[in-house]
């Protein structure tokens, strides 16, 4: 009996000791456990999980809403007065080879939104590009610090500004009858980037008129006016300046130069629009309206406006231009100071008949006193209720729009002109054309 009792007694401990040893390891397993699952974390983490997850309202930074160009252009007209919009629809000229009186009032007090250049302001390419950054600069002083469009006509041949500091453009009918579409691009190229180089930003080139006498007209042909007048905007644009086709809707058949009086095409509708028409209803259909403005004509076309000059014609511009063909791009005038218009009409006339008819931007190109009259023209033709601000709006927008996106009004380096105007490269390039 006293070795049973011994016996069991015996295996009780035993058992006891086992289960103390079990007992052990367990919590020294269940504690190693514990310790390594920050560990296991922390190397999860590594692969891509280090930062916490954001709170509910930091998961996104608030969306901003992006502004589009015709937005911030409403945005402009709204802060703008009337007088501010009337001047942004005049480019204007001024004497001399720096800023006058005349230019800085017309800059500062009337909010002009362009300047054109003759020979006159043009003496070398450094000082044409001084002359640029201080007319810039004058706008960018103004409160609303709306860009200046600064240009000029450089059609090359007879029509050529500074010409013996500018590289020796070919006229259009030289290019025409040598016909080849690479060597016009090339000239709209080496062109766009004198005058970039010189702060302008518009030219009023191409010419798309059909004439096989004209040497300002690239032929007779309407194919060959649309491609090649195709290739010079290409080129223009590709170096940053806006082309500008013209004379809408076409000066072939004229025979009295409207720079000094009343000319007339008496051909009828079908031929117009089947033949002068095409190069410019061509460009309109294939190309974007930002790519080029359309400059619209003195010349009388009775097929369309028996009474009225195309530029002042509501018919041509508003009817024919925009409705018919569906430009929406910015029509401008040619010098309203021309003969064929300023005979026969007053400036306080002409600026709200201009715009009335549709025009955009009015060039008044030589005498102050008429840039004046015209300007205080189409303000009285508000006040009077002939003209409505709704109309000046539709202009404004069009060129607050194309000035947005496309003009550049930093301050350009005169002896980067001095180099790049009449380089050796680019009358290298003319002379292998010939």
């Amino acid at each position: 009996m006293d070795r049973r009792k011994k016996s069991r007694k015996g295996a009780y401990w035993l058992i006891a000791i086992v289960l103390l040893i079990a007992g052990g390891a367990a919590f020294q397993f269940l504690k190693s456990g514990q310790e390594s699952a920050p560990n296991k974390q922390k190397v999860e983490s590594s692969k891509g999980e280090e930062k916490p997850p954001p709170k509910k309202d930091e998961e996104k930074p608030a969306a901003q809403e992006l502004q589009t160009t015709e937005e911030k252009a409403d945005e402009l007209i709204e802060k703008m007065s009337l007088r501010d919009k009337i001047g942004q629809m005049m480019m204007v000229g001024f004497q001399g080879l720096e800023e006058d009186d005349h230019i800085k009032s017309l800059i500062r007090d009337e909010k002009v939104g362009g300047v054109i250049l003759f020979d006159r302001n043009m003496q070398s390419p450094g000082q044409v590009a001084g002359l640029t950054n201080k007319l810039k600069q004058e706008a960018g002083e103004n409160d609303t610090s709306i860009p200046l469009m600064i240009g000029l006509d450089q059609e090359g041949g007879p029509v050529l500004r500074m010409r013996d500091q500018v590289s020796p453009i070919p006229s259009q009918q030289k290019l025409g009858l040598r016909g080849v579409p690479e060597d016009v691009y090339k000239i709209g190229r080496l062109n766009g980037d004198e005058l970039a180089a010189m702060g302008i930003q518009v030219d009023f080139a191409p010419v798309l008129d059909l004439s096989n006498r004209d040497e300002r007209s690239f032929g007779s042909n309407t194919d060959k006016a649309f491609n090649l007048g195709l290739q010079a905007i290409k080129g223009l644009n590709d170096a940053k300046v806006a082309a500008t086709i013209k004379h809408f809707p076409g000066n072939g058949r004229v025979t009295v130069d409207p720079h000094l009086d009343e000319s007339i095409v008496k051909a009828d509708k079908q031929t117009l629009e089947t033949v002068d028409m095409v190069p410019f209803k061509k460009m309109i259909e294939t190309q974007k309206d930002n790519q080029f403005f359309v400059m619209v004509t003195h010349v009388k076309y009775p097929a369309f406006d028996e009474k009225m000059p195309a530029s002042i014609s509501k018919p041509i511009i508003q009817n024919l231009l925009r409705d018919q063909l569906g430009y929406k791009g910015i029509v401008v005038t040619d010098d309203l100071d021309m003969g064929a218009v300023s005979k026969y009409y007053s400036y306080d006339q002409l600026g709200y008949m201009a715009i009335s008819a549709g025009a955009d931007l009015l060039l008044v190109c030589h005498e102050y006193n008429h840039q004046v009259e015209l300007y205080n023209g189409i303000l009285k033709a508000v006040k009077d209720g002939k003209l409505s601000e709704d109309r000046i709006n539709q202009s404004v927008k069009r060129i607050l729009t194309y000035k947005l996106e496309n003009v550049n009004d930093q301050p350009v380096s005169p002896s980067n002109a001095d180099q790049v105007v009449g380089s050796a490269e680019h009358k290298r390039t003319i002379e292998e054309m010939k």
